[in-house]
């Protein structure tokens, strides 16, 4: 089980069931949403419990992005299509065992820095 919260801890989550892709993702919207590079990792939405309430932006016509209303904390990212989210790694409480494996939408990275971990790139 892994736990995260917000900076506010109004928003808090659980998450149960298994966890892949974790990834740096270099997008644009990201970038801006978070600062810089987004560090994530996906988990099925029936295995993550959320409590509170977060606010969802519609980022694009199909996916919202889920922040905290109180701190403003970037959460979660989600597909209108998928059975799936994504969880921000920095909102974890505590190790959490997890490792970046690749790095997505390196095509739309900064040019303020470089990648250079060794770890799979991918254009999207």
């Amino acid at each position: 089980m892994l736990n995260g919260s917000c900076n506010c801890k109004d928003i808090s989550f659980t998450i149960s069931g298994e966890v892949r892709g974790v990834s740096n993702c270099h997008c644009g919207q990201c970038r801006k949403q978070s600062g810089n590079v987004w560090a994530s990792a996906v988990v099925e939405q029936a295995d993550i419990k959320i409590t509170g309430t977060p606010t969802w932006y519609r980022s694009s016509d199909s996916a919202a992005r889920g922040f905290c209303p109180t701190c403003g904390a970037f959460l979660f990212w989600k597909h209108d299509d998928e059975t799936s989210m994504s969880f921000g790694l920095g909102a974890l409480d505590g190790p959490s065992g997890l490792k970046i494996e690749k790095h997505i939408f390196v095509v739309d990275k900064g040019d303020y820095y470089e990648i250079a971990d060794g770890l799979p790139l991918h254009d999207q």
